[in-house]
């Protein structure tokens, strides 16, 4: 199977650990990010492997040679300047051709099963199949919220907190039909969350999302690095959800007849199940989640300082039940 692995990345917020070194080559304890997800790839069966270059591209190509030392079949594409990540991928299409293939950041440590992504994809026959992660500080990232079927309904970038109505992130990682690729314009940027994915929705092409169990982290940030390193220290491969503490707050904390704060354990968690099922009653996300029927509204978001979801109703009965179905919610998620 065909895999196109984006690594053109500098990394200038990485700077103060990457010095010079292409983004993908940073050490996670001792081993090249780049080295991790080429070893996942073919452990996989992706074993032929395009990587799109940028920033100083013969360090990668000294590094990884033609692939033989990971037991992949390595092939090279440099841009003289950055294409955007759909971009790049569109000028691979005489290495894909018609057959679908993996689209995987060179920036992000991960332990997915990228072989069973591959089958959901097929099985869907989505134009492209979104690896999804929970993260319960999705802030820097972009949502994706899917109906019951698995499809993607709507996508949210890099909200602030009273805009989270999820907590599935996009992780960068797809499978993409060539279908898809058709509306990419060539020898342009043109970014996959930005550009191609709105495109793909408005012409009813179904974007299927998958949430992953395993391990995912986002190098990005000095911050993020550390920590990624720490875990791997720790060998998490496939961890759960951060675990919660044990004392949750009171149960619910009244805020005026018509709103109510509903405490909780992890917000962006509760809001991706509240969102789900909200969404077949025709809630509208465009600006946190909102019912509306007539002359009756209702408005559910995440609190900005605390792990909580506020209820807001033009009703005071309708706040109330609101909020104690919220609380049942909430009690189901963590028994």
């Amino acid at each position: 199977m065909k895999a196109i692995l984006l690594a053109g990345g500098q990394g200038r917020r990485l700077r103060s650990i990457t010095g010079s070194l292409p983004k993908p080559m940073v050490p996670l304890v001792g081993v090249p990010v780049l080295d991790r997800l080429l070893d996942l790839l073919r452990r996989n069966g992706f074993t032929d492997v395009c990587m799109t270059l940028c920033y100083r591209p013969e360090v990668i190509q000294e590094h990884c040679g033609d692939g033989s030392s990971y037991g992949v079949h390595l092939k090279y594409r440099i841009e003289s300047e950055p294409r955007g990540t759909a971009g790049g991928v569109r000028a691979c299409s005489d290495f894909y051709g018609r057959e679908d293939f993996l689209v995987i950041s060179g920036d992000a440590a991960c332990s997915f099963d990228l072989l069973g992504l591959y089958r959901r994809h097929q099985q869907a026959d989505a134009a492209v199949t979104i690896a999804l992660y929970p993260n319960a500080e999705p802030l820097q990232y972009g949502l994706v919220l899917q109906d019951r079927q698995g499809l993607v309904q709507h996508f949210i970038e890099k909200p602030d907190w009273e805009h989270v109505v999820t907590d599935l992130v996009n992780t960068g990682i797809y499978i993409v039909s060539p279908r898809a690729m058709a509306y990419v314009p060539e020898d342009q940027p043109f970014d996959f969350a930005k550009d191609l994915f709105p495109l793909l929705l408005a012409a009813h092409e179904p974007i299927l999302g998958v949430p992953m169990d395993g391990y995912w982290c986002d190098i990005g940030t000095p911050r993020a690095y550390y920590r990624c390193s720490l875990d791997v220290l720790d060998g998490r491969l496939s961890p759960a959800r951060p675990d919660a503490p044990d004392d949750l707050p009171p149960q619910i904390a009244r805020a005026g007849p018509n709103r109510r704060t509903v405490p909780c354990r992890d917000r962006a968690h509760l809001m991706r199940t509240v969102s789900e099922a909200m969404m077949e009653a025709g809630a509208d996300f465009t600006d946190g989640l909102h019912l509306r029927d007539g002359g009756w509204e209702l408005s559910i978001r995440p609190d900005a300082n605390a792990s909580a979801l506020q209820v807001e109703a033009n009703a005071p009965d309708a706040a109330a039940e609101t909020a104690h179905l919220l609380e049942l919610m909430e009690r189901d998620e963590n028994q």
